[in-house]
């Protein structure tokens, strides 16, 4: 099968740092590749991938400073439009602007949505392209959504084993690890850790639009000997910061779409101590890879007994539910279902778009504003 993965261009794939979606469409490339089929990925141009890239941007939008994404998406998928013949499968990363842009094309294309779909701001949207197909990754997220949406699957995300290996004996810290954001209450980790009196390590960045949060709500809070603060770091440090944690604390106040950093405790055999929110009843299986609580008391209890879960088994259920192989095989059936349907529709296809290729049409603009990045996104990046 010859399917294009549409990633979305804030961070490389993988990312070097912080982001969730490009690191799912990485692990789902190369298993893709591996079960044999021919994958094109759509991206910028720091992804290291077996597949062939296009490059659709010079460098992630977000490390490069750039902050309005819209015109370098726009680019990418009239690329993507323009060779669009060449592919069985066109799944796409980046929400809402396929349904506008591919609609004509809905039998031979997918949109994995990957973030919050409780906020109405997108839903005439999706009213009015029903056409294309979604895939959910909980079926948490789709609860709020519209009844004439088009769900083709639920897959829940998975990854590679072996970044997050496992680690049998338990550590003596709790772990915090994503972005500091009020609905990821790292308040709440910095309480139950007090409460619990045990060490709490925070690896989280901060983007301009919570630094405030940060510096008004969270910051006075980390003056504590029990509290220390790593910020952003990437996956060369991510396994050993999980694998060594007595648990991870997810005290999430949203509705999580699917929360990627549970499954990568679990696959380091690290217990996970969450809210019931969103994804998280999905995804823990309270006494087995973790516990679901609702208070601080009753998560500093959890936390107090986390070090006698026995991590084999949350290794154990983490292979059995979320592995990148499993998450491949759950996307080719839902290609295959997609394509059964299409011989029909397909022919109605119009000649394909031509149009200079993406790269010729961004280049000067993108080296220009890539140059202007400021010091504090250079500083984002280890050894700089």
């Amino acid at each position: 099968m010859r399917i294009a993965l549409v990633a979305p261009l804030a961070e490389a794939v993988p990312p070097k740092l912080y982001g969730g979606t490009e690191r799912v469409v990485s692990w789902l490339a190369e298993a893709l590749l591996r079960q044999g089929h021919q994958v094109t990925l759509f991206a910028s141009a720091e992804s290291k991938t077996a597949a062939k890239l296009v490059v659709c941007a010079p460098q992630s939008l977000r490390l490069a400073g750039i902050r309005d994404h819209l015109g370098s998406t726009l680019a990418m998928l009239r690329e993507v439009r323009r060779r669009a013949d060449e592919f069985d499968i066109i799944h796409f990363h980046v929400d809402l602007l396929p349904q506008a842009l591919f609609h004509d094309l809905a039998y031979k294309c997918l949109v994995t949505l990957h973030g919050r779909l409780d906020l109405p701001d997108a839903f005439p949207l999706y009213k009015c392209y029903p056409e294309m197909p979604l895939v959910s990754i909980s079926n948490a997220q789709r609860r709020p959504m519209p009844p004439n949406v088009n769900w083709l699957a639920t897959i829940p995300h998975g990854l590679e084993p072996d970044p997050c290996a496992f680690h049998p004996e338990s550590g003596g810290y709790l772990a915090f690890l994503g972005r500091i954001s009020p609905e990821k209450r790292p308040d709440l980790a910095i309480e139950i850790a007090k409460r619990a009196g045990l060490p709490l390590k925070i690896a989280a960045k901060v983007d301009a639009a919570d630094f405030t949060y940060f510096k008004a709500e969270i910051e006075p809070l980390l003056d504590h000997p029990l509290i220390e603060f790593i910020g952003e770091i990437g996956d060369s440090e991510k396994a050993a910061f999980l694998g060594n944690a007595r648990a991870l604390l997810f005290p999430i106040d949203w509705p999580e779409p699917f929360g990627l950093v549970m499954i990568e405790a679990m696959a380091a055999g690290t217990p996970v101590i969450a809210w019931p929110n969103g994804s998280v009843p999905e995804v823990i299986i309270d006494g087995v890879n973790g516990r679901i609580v609702e208070s601080v008391e009753a998560a500093a209890a959890a936390a107090q007994q986390a070090g006698q879960m026995d991590r084999r088994k949350v290794r154990a259920d983490f292979e059995q539910r979320f592995t990148a192989e499993k998450m491949a095989a759950a996307y080719l059936a839902a290609y295959r279902s997609l394509l059964a349907c299409a011989p029909a529709v397909a022919k109605l296809a119009g000649p394909p778009m031509t149009s200079p290729a993406v790269s010729e049409l961004l280049r000067a603009n993108w080296e220009d504003a890539a140059g202007r990045k400021s010091a504090a996104v250079d500083a984002l990046l280890p050894g700089q």
